[in-house]
């Protein structure tokens, strides 16, 4: 079993729901990324989403995009972001998983890619842009090595095929909220807690949800639902805080927003 297998295990068991923030790796440095981290953890957090900054991203909004600008304009690259977490991402209380673009994993080696980042200290990796009909040599590769490999369902993707990119990912299904792109949003599909549930009944790995998440009400809507919550454009607005305020408030900030949302949380399964 690989750290998020485990961890959603134990959720289980434990009737809770997890709490899945993400933010850029080196945004706006590698050393504020860690300390973003840590206070997420600290605040009950499940579970860190890691970006690699990528030129070209799929389905990021301008939040993150504007993010990845900001890490990529220092020149950062994988192999430096891996060296990095090498030193702190294993010592975490929670496990953390990287979103990386499947160009970057194919042009670094799948093998070498998933075994330099077990070495840093990751559980699996969310793929947003890898086909189903790509993924058998990665989702080998992962499933050989213990290392999860996320992959993601959309409001409009047929339910045939959901059920198919269900059986080739692990450690847990990412159902994308809306048909559009990452961003902070007022309100979500009045569907989406149905399309949910069908998905969930129908595969054993977990269904977490993301993409425009980022009230507590969001939170007490679909979590009786799936079993986690992943928020990010919410936490990534407040980083670019940095370049006009203290780090410190930044992170007080990102600490108060993550707390408020994790209380939102049920105690217990629905």
């Amino acid at each position: 079993m690989s750290s998020i297998d485990e961890l959603f295990e134990r959720l289980r068991q434990e009737q809770r729901k997890a709490f899945m923030p993400f933010i850029t790796a080196g945004d706006p440095d590698l050393e504020f990324t860690r300390e973003v981290v840590r206070e997420l953890a600290t605040q009950g957090s499940s579970l860190c989403e890691i970006g690699i900054p990528y030129s070209d991203p799929l389905a990021d909004g301008p939040t993150i995009q504007a993010s990845y600008t900001r890490a990529l304009a220092s020149k950062l690259k994988l192999s430096h972001i891996l060296e990095h977490c090498q030193g702190w991402v294993p010592s975490l209380e929670i496990p953390a998983i990287m979103m990386i673009s499947y160009s970057i994993v194919h042009r670094f080696g799948a093998d070498r890619y998933v075994r330099e980042s077990q070495a840093a200290g990751f559980g699996g990796a969310i793929v947003p842009d890898l086909p189903i009909e790509e993924s058998a040599k990665l989702a080998e590769t992962c499933r050989q090595a213990d290392f999860s490999l996320v992959q993601l369902v959309t409001p409009t993707t047929p339910r045939e095929r959901a059920l198919r990119i269900a059986e080739t990912s692990s450690g847990f299904l990412y159902f994308v909220s809306v048909a559009g792109i990452t961003g902070e949003r007022r309100s979500l599909p009045p569907d989406l807690a149905d399309s949910v549930a069908w998905l969930r009944e129908r595969t054993p790995l977990p269904v977490c949800v993301g993409f425009g998440i980022s009230t507590p009400e969001h939170i007490r809507m679909l979590a009786p639902v799936c079993d986690g919550l992943i928020v990010g454009s919410a936490f990534v607005r407040r980083i670019a805080e940095v370049e006009s305020t203290s780090r410190e408030a930044v992170l007080r900030e990102i600490g108060q927003a993550a707390a408020e949302l994790v209380a939102a949380l049920p105690q217990s399964s629905a």
